[in-house]
């Protein structure tokens, strides 16, 4: 793509050569004479330098180096939309490829996808432009809206609603039984039925490999924008707010409610029925016992605010040299006595 036309697309200035063909996009220390770059401040202007990149994205009060450029107020997220632009993958042909199986009694939309080996159950509905990619299993009573991409290996159970525009990674699980059993009178487990319901909202994207059950009796939300990492358990009843952040191998219990703008980093766990907080920071592998505030960071297993986390590692640190310390002095203290003092 000439550089002038790639700019244009993303609705940003160019200086220099505007004819300048892109044949690719890397990083800067990786980048080659035909491929696009960026730089997202002057602290790297001496990478830029070295670089070999053809072309680079970067602040308007940067100096490109007798390169061409695109100027952005936010280079780091311009480079992203023009990779999205260069490496775009072809869509693919509208229709039911051979070896696929759609219910009779199932709607799919005419400029919709779907591959081989796919499954589209009865009443299952399937909106416009939206891919079934191979291999992804759509049971009986869904509905996906417009602009979705179900990537092989999906399953999306019976009864789940998702909005336009939601990216399911490959593996993903939607609307599987939750985890709740009772004991009988005899002590044997007795399961109890999930009856509820999944409900993704509209451009929710959710990683490789994770779950969102369904819920007992009511439904799991995934409201609008939240973006679900890979390996990622989202249990029975659960509500994750609009524009949360869920990061890999992190699982919420039963009911737990994660507001707007939440971020969990990798690996936090949360017990049943809490409330994470609009704007609240969970640190990596915090184990959450109780409610989180709406805009407070937590970091530790158990939970501990920002700062007193901090503290308390950096004493942990220091414990070693301390046990030491006092060993020494209970010995003193014990020949001090031994003496008779």
């Amino acid at each position: 793509m000439r550089l002038a036309a790639l700019a244009e697309r993303l609705g940003l200035p160019v200086v220099g050569d505007g004819e300048f063909r892109v044949e690719g996009a890397a990083p800067l220390e990786s980048a080659g004479p035909g491929e696009l770059s960026f730089v997202s401040s002057a602290r790297w202007q001496s990478v830029l330098e070295e670089s070999r990149a053809g072309a680079v994205i970067l602040p308007p009060d940067m100096d490109p180096r007798s390169r061409p450029g695109i100027r952005s107020p936010n280079p780091r997220y311009d480079f992203a939309r023009a990779v999205g632009l260069l490496y775009a993958p072809p869509a693919p042909a509208p229709g039911v490829e051979p070896g696929a199986h759609v219910s009779e009694s199932a709607r799919v939309d005419p400029s919709a996808s779907v591959g081989a080996g796919a499954v589209v159950g009865a009443n299952s509905v399937v909106g416009p432009r939206s891919v079934i990619h191979a291999g992804a299993l759509v049971y009986p009573d869904v509905v996906v809206g417009a602009d979705c991409q179900l990537h092989g290996g999906c399953v999306v159970r019976e009864g789940t609603r998702l909005g336009d525009r939601v990216i399911l990674q490959p593996g993903v699980i939607l609307g599987g039984d939750g985890f709740g059993y009772e004991l009988d009178a005899q002590g044997a487990w007795f399961k109890i039925p999930h009856v509820g319901s999944v409900v993704l909202e509209d451009d929710v994207e959710i990683g490789a490999g994770s779950t969102v059950d369904r819920g007992t009796y009511g439904e799991t939300r995934i409201c609008r924008g939240a973006k679900i990492d890979n390996l990622v358990m989202i249990a029975h009843n659960c509500t994750v707010g609009e524009g949360a952040v869920i990061v890999a191998q992190s699982g919420l219990a039963g009911s737990t409610q994660v507001g707007a703008r939440a971020i969990l980093m990798a690996g936090v766990g949360s017990a049943g029925h809490l409330r994470i907080g609009d704007g609240a920071f969970c640190g990596a592998r915090a184990g959450l016992h109780k409610d989180v505030p709406p805009g407070a960071r937590v970091w530790g297993a158990p939970q501990m605010e920002e700062r007193s986390w901090h503290r308390a590692m950096a004493a942990l640190g220091r414990l070693p040299d301390a046990l030491r310390r006092l060993r020494a002095v209970e010995k003193r203290l014990a020949q001090r006595d031994g003496d008779g003092d």
